[in-house]
């Protein structure tokens, strides 16, 4: 009866295996990885977006890190969205009656990189619900200038620029599986 003893108090002292299907349990990074955008709306684009970054650093990441590198990729298409609008409101093709829109684009793709810079030092700080609230609305700026365009009042109404329209497309995309990927934190 010792030795039965002896034996069940050594299996409870054994370390239990992880689950594998836990994400955040993985110790593979290639699984992590895949776990990780199996588990978001967008499984092909995150891990498209996950294998354009430096290839030497994702597959160490862990779930907090994917995050980042989310929040970072939609922080870049942010200040470029930014920077392209401005550069559509300036330039000497862009009809008179469109430049204010092109400015309030913006500046609405500005207040969404901001709104990213504030994920991303929520996030830093282990506050996720801050950092899903910031990134949730980061994807929200840029619905407010497709909608410029649609209401405008010009007859005929000048049209959406499908470049602006694929880089909307591309941030909403990435907030919306930092924000999955966010969730999984807490």
């Amino acid at each position: 009866m010792s030795s039965l003893s002896n034996s069940l108090l050594l299996l409870l002292l054994l370390p239990l295996p992880l689950s594998s299907s836990n994400p955040l349990s993985s110790s593979n990074p290639t699984t992590l990885i895949e776990s990780t955008c199996n588990s978001t709306s967008y499984h092909d684009f995150c891990l498209a977006a996950i294998s354009s970054t430096n290839p030497e650093t994702s597959p160490t990441a862990d779930i907090r890190d994917l995050s980042t590198i989310f929040l970072s990729l939609a922080l870049s298409n942010a200040t470029n969205s930014s920077t392209y609008a401005a550069t559509l409101s300036n330039s000497a093709a862009t009809d008179d009656c469109v430049r204010p829109l092109f400015r309030t684009c913006s500046l609405k793709y500005t207040a969404a990189g901001e709104a990213l810079r504030w994920a991303l030092q929520e996030l830093s700080k282990e506050s996720y619900d801050y950092a899903f609230v910031h990134a949730s609305a980061a994807a929200e700026y840029p619905i407010a200038c497709r909608m410029l365009f649609a209401l405008q009042r010009k007859k005929p109404a000048a049209s959406y620029p499908e470049e602006l329209g694929r880089r909307e497309e591309e941030l909403r995309r990435l907030c919306a599986v930092a924000v999955e990927i966010i969730s999984l934190l807490g």
